[in-house]
């Protein structure tokens, strides 16, 4: 129900856009988030951000990515600028409310050095 695009190859100090978008759920009444799973490591948070468009990032993260949402397009971004290695993972989609979470597949991206 949540299918993220925007993944791909590039180099160290790159940038990338992920999208998320959904045509199932209302999504302007969850809390949109994206995280990560790297290769033999737990999926971790990158950023969320609410109803009322309050943004939490993980440390690693912060002033490097930037987490935003269009609920009209019901689509949510992650703007990531200054990529590095330790950025090579695969980024899933998510969507919470108290009541039910959806996710997405998943988009992989790749950082080279």
């Amino acid at each position: 129900q949540l299918v993220e695009s925007g993944g791909g190859l590039v180099q160290s100090g790159g940038s990338l856009r992920l999208s998320c978008t959904t045509s199932e759920i209302a999504m302007h009444i969850y809390t949109m988030g994206w995280d990560r799973q790297a290769p033999g490591k737990s999926r971790e948070l990158v950023a969320r951000i609410s109803q009322s468009d309050t943004t939490d990032y993980a440390d690693f993260v912060k002033g490097r990515f930037t987490i935003s949402r269009d609920n009209a397009k019901k689509t949510v971004y992650l703007q990531m600028d200054n990529l590095t290695p330790e950025d090579t993972a695969v980024y899933y989609c998510n969507a919470q409310s108290t009541a039910r979470s959806f996710g997405g597949q998943g988009t992989q991206v790749t950082v080279s050095k």
